[in-house]
């Protein structure tokens, strides 16, 4: 975010520590609202559960039939069920309060005469905010000065399209500012802003299912009516068999509480929420719960170059100059030039990022004159153009209105005047540089005579000064990490807006195989079909711009692929949304890159993916365990009393809803405990957990498996029950 700091200060000097006090008494914080019935809500919710209704159902038969311990037990029952679902939705709601904080976005505002950065929750109305680049908009406000500041409002209208704000303007909570920045005054904040009336009005917007999700809640509907036919069946035969429509109803809730497998979706609750924990101790935050099981589905990641692959400490290492044909190793003997002090004109003048720090360095460590002290900037273009440039003007004192370039070497030479002779010898220096690892710039310059500013950067023209090249060397565990992947039966492909040569450089040295790869000229030129053919085979994505990134997602996953993409600018939001799991930097991600991604990389570290990706498929893995366990042991429960009717050893009233809700109990949270521990093979580990969403949660071996220790179960309590009779045993003693 480029500004010219002092005057604006001096113009917008904030609130005092008093007024921020006074707001926060009459506005509160900027948090969004709760409903004041939620507590109601979920009792109603838990009270909505077929399994509370069937126990609600035995409950006031008991106390029908005077038969109190059963009642009161029934009742203790339900008390209990209600119990844990109000205590996990206590522990869930304290663990999405301690992500938020985690992933609580902040706010730049000026306070006291000078700028500050807040929780977003403390911004108040009144304050002074300053929004750039990559921000996402923390309340609504009104914007106090016009430096093209661009805003993505998709949230609010469904328009994609880039919406250029000017002074006046309103900016909108949860919008994104694409470029440029601005000064604005607060005007309203938590639930008295435009996205807080939507959502009141919307209501909560259900989120997507994993292909496990959707299965899961298919069988447990197909068990649901299931349950209910059986109930009617049995309700009207016993009814019919001992003229007691009560006891009958009671027969009939037994099998119904048997047929329904209520701790399956418990189960999958539990393995998530502490599949979210565990990643939480790997520097990983699930902002979306689904994504943990996603994980173990992975079978590509897309990854960037720079910072992901790389350390990103981007150092000038090379200049050209076009007019002397010169290069300079700034390794061994760096040298002050045109093409380094116009690199720096077209640098921010607070820069953060890592190659504008070094140019600035090297500027003040070279220049014998440093003229940046009495300059005012007139004019900032930020990055924008494919590929990027960024242009800037400047009033010296003793040279007047220059311009200054820096960006895509394409888009450089295209803007400038350049003989044939040169541009060849540019791209001929380029590729040299690309080769050894370095990302490359052009830089150009030019004079502004006219009186009024250029409305558009493609106004000016440049003269081309030449090249400046970086040098950003890949993390020295990086190699190990790709192999990893491999290992894991994961294919790695790094998407880069580098020059091809930079990019199969960087990619020779950490193990990505690039025989086959694909720039960003070529991939313009394919259709859909075309690109979803060449993905397949493609490892290595050279001179990408933003929009092509989303096509290559969207063409691995036509081919059946699931995929993990990392991301951290702003443009890479709508990528990291369509892929199966998007995965945000949490240190140099923008809030919109944070925003869109289902994961977070706290540390930035990629090594932490791997161990990800491993602890998904263990989940998943255990998951069905759990699954068939409880499915397994379903299957006695209901054959015994079906048998019971038939064989004349068993007791007449082998299972009562109190035995089966007993059972259950002891049932669900065991299995949950149990299975979310228990180590996974090796081969498991090492293969993809492919999911169909439209597949049966268990067919095949699995299911023939389950089936079987079903019935194995069975016959053991059918000959427990036979010895027991031999013996003469009571029919307690028998059931038990």
């Amino acid at each position: 975010m480029s500004e010219d700091s002092i005057p604006l200060l001096q113009e917008f000097p904030g609130l005092s520590a008093k007024e921020v006090a006074m707001q926060q008494q009459v506005h509160g914080y900027n948090r969004g609202g709760k409903s004041p019935n939620q507590a109601l809500e979920l009792i109603i919710d838990i009270f909505k559960e077929p399994m509370i209704i069937l126990l609600l159902v035995a409950c006031s038969i008991y106390f029908v039939l005077s038969e109190w311990s059963e009642a009161f037990t029934m009742l203790g029952a339900i008390l209990f069920v209600a119990g844990i679902s109000l205590f996990q939705d206590y522990r869930s709601q304290r663990a999405v309060k301690a992500l938020q904080q985690i992933t609580m976005t902040k706010a730049k505002v000026v306070r006291n005469n000078a700028l500050i950065e807040i929780p977003s929750d403390e911004i108040v109305v009144g304050d002074t905010a300053v929004i750039g680049e990559g921000d996402l908009i923390p309340a609504d406000m009104q914007m106090l000065t016009d430096f093209d500041l661009a805003v993505n409002e998709a949230l609010l209208t469904g328009e994609s399209t880039d919406v250029v704000k000017q002074r006046g303007d309103l900016l909108y909570q949860g919008t994104m500012a694409l470029r440029g920045y601005a000064y604005a005054r607060v005007s309203a904040i938590g639930t008295k802003t435009r996205l807080a009336a939507i959502e009141h009005s919307l209501g909560t917007v259900r989120q997507a299912e994993t292909p496990l999700q959707a299965q899961v809640r298919k069988f447990v509907r197909l068990m649901v009516i299931a349950g209910s036919l059986a109930f009617l069946l049995v309700w009207g035969y016993k009814s019919w068999e001992t003229g007691s429509i009560i006891h009958g109803l009671l027969h009939g809730l037994t099998m119904a509480m048997s047929v329904i497998p209520e701790e399956i979706p418990v189960a999958m609750t539990t393995f998530l929420a502490l599949g979210a924990y565990r990643l939480l101790k790997i520097h990983i935050i699930a902002r979306q719960p689904q994504s943990v099981e996603t994980l173990g589905s992975a079978t590509v990641i897309c990854v960037d170059k720079t910072g992901t692959l790389t350390k990103n400490l981007m150092q000038v290492a090379r200049t050209w100059d076009a007019e002397t044909s010169k290069i300079t190793d700034f390794n061994a003997h760096p040298e002050y030039s045109p093409v380094l002090e116009y690199a720096m004109w077209s640098s921010e003048r607070s820069p953060f990022d890592p190659m504008e720090t070094s140019i600035h360095q090297w500027y003040s460590t070279l220049a014998q004159n440093d003229e940046r002290t009495g300059a005012t900037m007139l004019k900032d273009f930020p990055l924008a153009g494919s590929p990027p440039v960024m242009t800037h003007l400047f009033d010296l004192p003793d040279r007047g209105i220059i311009t200054a370039i820096k960006g895509g070497l394409e888009t450089v030479l295209k803007r400038s005047n350049v003989s044939a002779t040169i541009e060849a010898e540019a791209w001929a220096v380029s590729r040299k540089f690309a080769s050894q690892g370095f990302r490359v710039l052009g830089v150009g310059k030019g004079i502004w005579n006219q009186d009024q500013l250029p409305e558009k950067p493609e106004e000016m023209t440049f003269t081309f000064l030449g090249i400046i090249a970086f040098s950003d060397p890949p993390e020295t565990h990086i190699p190990g990490v790709i192999q990893s992947f491999h290992e894991a039966g994961v294919q790695v492909k790094m998407i880069t807006g580098d020059y091809l040569e930079t990019a199969q450089s960087v990619a020779s040295t950490v193990g990505i195989p690039h025989l086959v790869t694909l720039t960003g000229l070529q991939l313009q030129s394919m259709n859909d079909q075309s690109l979803s053919e060449a993905v397949q085979k493609t490892s290595v994505f050279a001179r990408i711009y933003p929009e092509a990134k989303l096509r290559i997602v969207q063409a691995l996953r036509a081919v059946g692929e699931v995929v993990a993409m990392t991301g951290d600018g702003v443009n890479d939001a709508p990528a990291l949304k369509a892929a199966d799991i998007g995965v945000a930097m949490g240190k140099r991600g923008t809030e919109v890159a944070k925003g869109a991604a289902g994961l977070v990389l706290s540390d930035d570290d990629l090594a932490h993916m791997v161990d990800a990706i491993y602890l998904g498929r263990r989940i998943h893995a255990n998951l069905k365990k759990a699954i068939r366990y409880i499915i397994s042991i379903h299957i006695p429960i209901i054959s015994l009393i079906v048998l019971n009717q038939f064989i004349p050893f068993l007791p007449e009233t082998l299972f009562s809803p109190v035995h089966v809700i007993f059972l259950e109990l002891i049932m669900g949270p065991t299995c949950s405990i149990i299975y979310e521990n228990e180590p996974t093979s090796k081969q498991e580990l090492k293969q993809p957990t492919r999911q169909r969403r439209n597949a049966s949660l268990l067919q095949g071996k699995p299911l023939t498996i389950t089936i079987l220790q079903g019935l194995l179960i069975t016959l053991a309590c059918v000959i427990a029950g036979y010895w027991a009779d031999q013996k003469g045993y009571h029919e307690t003693l028998q059931r038990t």
